[in-house]
């Protein structure tokens, strides 16, 4: 117990030199940013749309519209101007701004002139009252461990936003530095969470193993089938510039390892739970009948927590399935299937979820082992 005591208490001083130093030495390595045109964003009010309807633009119908804004920051503060709206892009319907609506404004400035743009809704006040709803949920329910998930949750956005993601972009290796902020992440969240209990104990081996499993797997599987991490639009985007240097191989490992450790959490705590009431319950259970009973239990988890895994994928990437249907360009479907994009998205189930099946018998065996009354 003092042992993983003085854990914990390493891994927080950790986490407080990860968050002070790291991030400060991957600014001082990014380089300084290339010079580019000037650009300003602001919040405004649609104070009144003067006009609105379609104009026809390369023999195309495009919607448009004339709106009154009123500056709501910045050093034009309460500067009211005249927008066209649709003007430089494709307008579709559900993009038409509203009477009374906070917009984000683009002003583009160069020695000719100033443009002013409408490039979005203004959604983070909603996204807040929703937050606070969900927290409070959270809390209501489930009371001292929701307010621990809270700051666990707040405790693992920490991490990748000031170790992770840091250390990447001053050029260290992607896996590498996925799989040392998931270590401090599973040690910090889990205890917040969970309290320092056995079960935990429990729970934090296994998962540690199976997360190392699971980056042995997605890193067999990534070279088996060839891919480069170039997937997507974000990661192309990303090798242009300063960031071009970056092992997208491993930012691609290391996203499904960050992507397997939330659900390894969940499947890993409910397990080492469990099999710890099933000795309480009875003292005369063993070791065998302990992983026996515990693997009954896990045969549902692994049936609903793969099927819910790849439902997530499945959900986040639903536009691509609707391009598979549709194939308008009328290729191959062998063709669709073998581009890195939707090999990346198989690849990226199927090591998850064979990471999250391994955990079942695997926190079975640690937990049977720790919780039998000889022990």
């Amino acid at each position: 117990m003092q042992h993983m005591k003085q854990l914990f208490i390493t891994s927080l001083l950790a986490i407080i030199f990860l968050f002070n130093v790291l991030p400060a030495f991957a600014q001082a390595s990014s380089g300084s940013p290339e010079s580019k045109p000037k650009e300003e964003v602001n919040k405004a009010r649609v104070l009144r749309i003067t006009e609105e309807g379609e104009r026809e633009v390369g023999g195309q119908k495009n919607l448009y519209q004339k709106v009154d804004l009123q500056i709501l920051e910045g050093p034009e503060k309460d500067k009211t101007l005249t927008v066209n709206h649709g003007e430089t892009t494709t307008l579709r319907e559900e993009q038409k701004v509203k009477e009374g609506q906070t917009i984000v404004l683009l002003k583009t400035s160069s020695t000719q002139n100033t443009l002013y743009q409408i490039v979005d809704v203004y959604r983070l006040d909603k996204v807040a009252g929703i937050a606070i709803l969900f927290f409070a949920i959270v809390i209501l329910v489930s009371r001292l461990k929701g307010l621990g998930a809270i700051v666990g949750l707040a405790v693992s956005l920490l991490i990748i936003t000031n170790f992770i993601v840091p250390t990447i972009i001053a050029g260290d290796d992607p896996l590498v530095t996925s799989i040392v902020g998931s270590f401090f992440i599973m040690v910090i969240t889990m205890y917040v969470a969970h309290g320092f209990t056995p079960k935990t104990h429990v729970a934090l081996m296994a998962t540690c193993i199976a997360l190392v499993m699971t980056g042995i797997l997605a890193y067999t599987f990534v070279n088996l089938t060839s891919l480069t991490g170039f997937g997507s639009d974000d990661a192309t985007s990303l090798s242009y510039g300063p960031t071009g240097d970056i092992n997208f191989q491993g930012l691609l490992l290391g996203g499904i390892i960050i992507g397997s450790l939330g659900v390894l959490d969940d499947i890993t705590t409910s397990m080492a739970a469990s099999i710890q009431e099933l000795a309480r319950a009875n003292s005369k259970l063993q070791f065998k009948e302990l992983v026996t009973r515990g693997m009954r239990i896990g045969s549902d988890h692994i049936a609903s927590l793969v099927n819910t895994l790849a439902l997530a994928y499945a959900g986040a990437a639903l536009p691509l399935f609707l391009f598979l249907v549709l194939n308008p360009a009328d290729q191959p479907l062998w063709f669709i299937l073998n581009s890195e994009l939707i090999v990346e998205e198989i690849v990226r189930t199927l090591a998850g979820s064979i990471g999250l099946i391994l955990a079942v018998p695997l926190t079975a065996v640690l937990a049977a082992w720790a919780f039998q009354k000889k022990h």
